[in-house]
């Protein structure tokens, strides 16, 4: 267990993250408590799901794998750099690719799924 990250929400990759939000938002009894034109977010009791739009997405094919499925986690963290310590400590990469450093960071666990440290998820 680590003293800086705590659970953030469960992220799914779409074309178009608002129909996605209303739709999870109705399922799970929540609201959408943000939107954006690529990213919004749902509250459902104490936790977060959240609809991110990705170019050129494709949806899964399950149950075959030709598109695997698209989901991460998004941790969330007071201290980008202290968090950033444990999950390197505990066998996390980093990726290349950081589109908004300042807020949130991308690693890469064991098996090489992404997953997201962020300072944005309320508490």
């Amino acid at each position: 267990m680590t003293e800086h990250v705590r659970f953030g929400a469960v992220s799914f990759d779409c074309a178009d993250p608002h129909p996605l939000a209303d739709f999870w938002a109705a399922v799970v009894d929540g609201e959408v408590a943000f939107r954006s034109d690529t990213f919004d977010a749902v509250k459902a009791g104490s936790m977060w799901l959240t609809a991110v739009k990705v170019d050129n997405y494709q949806p899964p094919t399950w149950p075959g794998d030709d598109t695997p499925k698209q989901i991460h986690l998004d941790l969330a963290v007071s201290d980008l750099a202290a968090g950033e310590r444990e999950v390197l400590a505990l066998g996390a990469t980093k990726a290349t690719t950081q589109p908004a450093p300042e807020t949130y960071l991308v690693f890469l666990d064991p098996a090489g799924h992404p997953f997201c440290l962020s300072t944005m998820i309320p508490e």
